[in-house]
């Protein structure tokens, strides 16, 4: 590997052209290359309206939005606001688009690479060879037993001395400042409450209903408020819709529904006041975790060891086992559901996005409550 610790770029872009949670995962990079270059300006890329994880970062100058389907004007435009602009790009996705716009954009590049997500042999090798050429250091997408953090990280390994001295120190994730909740909500929360965020991305990803009443009812039993969170996605609105009308109505008093009314800055000034938040593996998960809230976080075939939420202070390249029911690592809790073939890396057990996972079928609510005492009885 060849050393460049001497270079000293004045201007560095970013380039992050996917969810929100990507995003936020880029905060640890960002913070580092800021401790290796202080002077240097900031400019992060990324897609309109998946940016908001970033708002208030000390670390970014400017922040840059484009579509994620430019027309041809949006190109042009973008092409000749970037163009050869920046001493070095950070290619933190291995799409062909990211890395068409670090070449756009720098003299140098370094990027990650993208391979098959169970590691199966794919063509992968031929479609990175370009993105090899054109970078002056690539780390390798790892999807079972490298963190999204590390591997975002090891960018910087080229600009270290001693590329070990990346993880020698704790490792935090930034999270966007807070905004004020809107008056109805603050009015609402009149004592501890815990946030719950039922709704992945992707079919895949969700608990069951029924599941959701039974711990719903219990914390509500236990004495707490239970906000539940959700995106404004038609998809996420009726599914904590379809959990509301499960409740009774004793139960349902006692749940605020937040759906579609909070940006992701409003989220974490709610996070930063729960007692608890518990939700599935998604971008506010990682938020939460991102603003020291005790977090619960299911998963089924998503490798925790990949795309865990990361315990703020960790030491270390890899916090997570690949496997195992229960695992607590600083204020973060992960629960898995059983079976051999978990994690599978699919797309739910039919390996597509509207899939059920048995694995999350079987993940008992009394399993998420007994993690749920566990986490009270410390407080």
């Amino acid at each position: 590997m060849t050393n460049f610790s001497t270079l000293k770029p004045k201007k560095v872009l970013f380039i992050a052209t996917r969810q929100i949670g990507d995003v936020l995962v880029t905060t640890p990079l960002i913070s580092k290359a800021r401790e290796l270059w202080p002077d240097a300006e900031f400019h992060f890329l990324g897609y309109k309206g998946k940016l908001d994880m970033l708002k208030g970062n000390p670390d970014i100058d400017q922040i840059i939005e484009t579509s994620d389907r430019p027309g041809f004007g949006e190109y042009l435009s973008l092409f000749n606001q970037l163009f050869q602009r920046y001493d070095l790009a950070f290619v933190t996705q291995p799409s062909d688009r990211a890395y068409l716009y670090g070449l756009v954009a720098a003299f140098h590049r370094v990027g990650v690479l993208g391979g098959h997500p169970q590691g199966k042999q794919s063509n992968a090798n031929k479609q990175n060879a370009w993105k090899k050429f054109i970078s002056m250091h690539t780390v390798e997408v790892d999807y079972f037993t490298q963190h999204v953090i590390t591997e975002k990280l090891r960018l910087l390994e080229v600009f270290f001395r001693n590329p070990s001295d990346l993880f020698a120190n704790p490792i935090n994730v930034t999270p966007p400042i807070g905004e004020p909740l809107t008056p109805v909500i603050a009015s609402e929360l009149t004592h501890a409450y815990v946030v719950i965020h039922p709704g992945p991305l992707t079919a895949y990803k969700r608990w069951p209903l029924g599941h959701w009443q039974k711990l719903i009812t219990y914390i509500v039993n236990r004495g707490f408020q239970v906000v539940l969170s959700a995106s404004p996605a038609k998809q996420d609105l009726q599914l904590n819709h379809d959990i509301l009308s499960l409740l009774e109505p004793k139960v349902r008093q006692k749940v605020i529904d937040t759906a579609g009314k909070l940006s992701i800055p409003q989220a974490g000034s709610l996070l930063r006041a729960a007692s608890l938040y518990i939700g599935v593996d998604t971008s506010i998960t990682h938020l939460a975790a991102a603003c020291n809230t005790p977090t619960i976080a299911l998963f089924g075939a998503t490798p925790p060891t990949n795309f865990g939420p990361w315990p703020n202070g960790f030491i270390g390249v890899q916090p997570y086992q690949l496997r195992a029911r229960t695992q607590t690592v600083g204020n973060i809790t992960i629960l898995q559901g059983p079976g051999e073939c978990v994690p599978c890396r699919k797309a739910g057990c039919l390996d597509r996005a509207d899939s059920n996972s048995e694995c999350l079928d079987l993940l008992e609510p009394a399993q998420v409550i007994e993690a749920v005492e566990k986490i009270l009885e410390r407080k």
